[in-house]
């Protein structure tokens, strides 16, 4: 299996993650009913981060935490939620790629899960 390599590698990992959280029996009316999720507008500016996270480019503007505050208010988001996120990201990388790019996109998925929990905890 190759490594994350390209934007068009973080296009299909982003695809195929949402294509699964979707569907996600815990969390996936998050994106189906707590807010109707324009798969077409929002996979290019989480790709943007993502490009932004594992390569160094300044491609995503703006700022992750407030549209999960916002979503927060509407349906409380809890630890579990965040796992669950989490364990799907990661399971989507495994699929799909193995190396030090795929490494670092599962600790970064961590990462970015922890500082949400703790952004909305304290709001």
């Amino acid at each position: 299996m190759k490594d994350i390599q390209t934007r068009e590698d973080i296009d299909q990992l982003i695809l195929q993650f949402y294509k699964k959280i979707m569907v996600d029996p815990i969390i996936g009316y998050f994106f189906t009913e707590v807010v109707a999720l324009d798969l077409d507008h929002h996979i290019p500016k989480i790709a943007d981060f993502w490009e932004t996270t594992l390569f160094h480019q300044a491609k995503y503007k703006g700022n992750p935490i407030t549209p999960h505050l916002a979503m927060h208010e509407k349906s409380p988001m809890t630890k579990e939620h965040f796992d669950r996120w989490v364990a799907v990201f990661c399971q989507t990388v495994d699929e799909f790629f193995s190396g030090q790019k795929a490494e670092l996109a599962k600790q970064r998925a961590q990462s970015v899960a922890t500082v949400m929990l703790i952004k909305i905890k304290s709001s």
